[in-house]
């Protein structure tokens, strides 16, 4: 099974890439997979380094919310 955080578009670049950020951690994603343009500040989920979807602001800080809480209460994300 896979998580799938929800990650925040904070850079765009010219080679169809992104910067994503991920509960503090930034790491350059492809957008290759994706037919929609992106917006600085958008959620995507990030599979393999490739953007698969755009998800909805609500839901992606509900589910942040959630994987803080489980971190907060364990220590970590499980595995």
């Amino acid at each position: 099974m896979c998580l799938s955080i929800p990650s925040q578009v904070v850079e765009i670049h010219e080679d169809n890439t992104v910067t994503v950020d991920t509960m503090g951690v930034k790491r350059r994603v492809s957008c290759h997979l994706l037919m929609d343009p992106l917006v600085l500040g958008e959620y995507v989920l990030v599979h393999i380094g490739f953007v698969m979807s755009k998800i909805d602001d609500k839901d992606a800080q509900e589910s942040l919310e959630i994987y803080q809480f489980i971190m907060d209460e364990s220590g970590s994300l499980p595995i």
